[in-house]
């Protein structure tokens, strides 16, 4: 009996170690494990190679690992549809551009997620400018020979696509131009970049970071960016605009999280990538790498974020682009 009695003594005695280890978890500061920073793109792509410098800089302030877990496909609604469905915890992030959050809701007939009630905006990391890219093939070199090209042979020339981005910037370079191109849309920007060298497709709109050193390698001729004042990163890039009016096309980047994240965690998260993004190492390292970094606080990516749902419903209008 006694020896009966001491081995519930001992089990009770486990099981309330066990329950006060599991509190102390419970409470344990965030964060306490390593966070998955989910991807709507490629490896490769400008958005992975950016967030990957972050997500480094992340990590060590946080005093955690990072993760990065690349879901590219459906123009980022795969990664998109992910994390809305995650834990609000903290732990898995999303690295979203305007493709998921800004252009889906008017391309994509069966939208999966809602861009805005199913995240919890934490933080923007800045701008991916565009650039207008041709095969060196073509006899163009410049927009506006591009456009006589296409004028003088309607339905010759092509453009690829590896994102909503891609897809809304062709559509209104054909409709502000009055050009009749062909659309070849694929996955990811990688392959698209592929059968363009290749000559299988005329031309693209590309990140910077993506695009340049095929640029560089003459593999590519870069003829214009789509912003409509100049790109501090090519400089020596005309705009879109000095020849087809109107066009002004802004691939931006931020973090989100799902819906209802705790408050503190915003916070500390939003002040970190704050931090991290306006150093100038790192603003340095990104800007070679095509981005124009830059933050600030969590309410004014909120209001961005439901603004550019504006801003990108109506180029998608205008650019006549119907819902796939």
């Amino acid at each position: 009996m006694i020896h009966t009695m001491k081995n519930i003594s001992r089990g009770a005695m486990a099981a309330a170690l066990t329950l006060l280890s599991a509190a102390a978890f419970a409470q344990a500061p965030y964060p306490n494990r390593n966070i998955t920073l989910v991807l709507p793109f490629a490896a490769g792509s400008g958005t992975d190679t950016t967030t990957r410098i972050i997500a480094k800089e992340l990590g060590t302030a946080l005093g955690v690992g990072t993760v990065i877990d690349n879901k590219a496909g459906a123009s980022g609604s795969i990664a998109a549809s992910y994390v809305a469905r995650s834990a609000p915890d903290g732990y898995t992030l999303m690295v979203s551009t305007n493709t998921p959050h800004s252009a889906n809701p008017y391309l994509l007939a069966n939208m999966i997620y809602d861009p805005i009630k199913d995240f919890t905006p934490i933080a923007r990391t800045g701008d991916l400018p565009f650039m207008l890219v041709i095969n060196p093939e073509i006899p163009a070199k410049s927009v506006a020979e591009l456009v006589a090209l296409a004028k003088k042979e309607p339905g010759k020339y092509s453009y690829a696509s590896g994102s909503s981005a891609a897809i809304v910037s062709g559509a209104t370079f054909a409709q502000l131009a009055g050009i009749d191109l062909l659309h070849v849309p694929y996955k990811s920007s990688p392959p698209a970049l592929t059968d363009l060298m290749a000559g299988r497709t005329s031309m693209m709109f590309i990140d910077v970071l993506t695009g340049l050193p095929h640029v560089k390698a003459g593999s590519l001729r870069a003829l214009a960016v789509t912003t409509k004042k100049k790109s501090a990163l090519m400089p020596e890039l005309p705009t879109m605009d000095e020849t087809v009016k109107g066009f002004d096309i802004t691939s931006w980047q931020g973090y989100f999280g799902p819906a209802n994240m705790p408050k503190d965690v915003v916070t500390k998260l939003n002040a970190e990538i704050r931090k991290i993004v306006e150093r100038p190492d790192i603003k340095a390292a990104l800007a070679e790498r095509g981005m124009e970094a830059f933050s600030g606080p969590q309410e004014e990516f909120d209001a961005f974020v439901k603004d550019q749902l504006k801003v990108w419903e109506k180029l998608i209008a205008d650019a006549k682009i119907e819902k796939q």
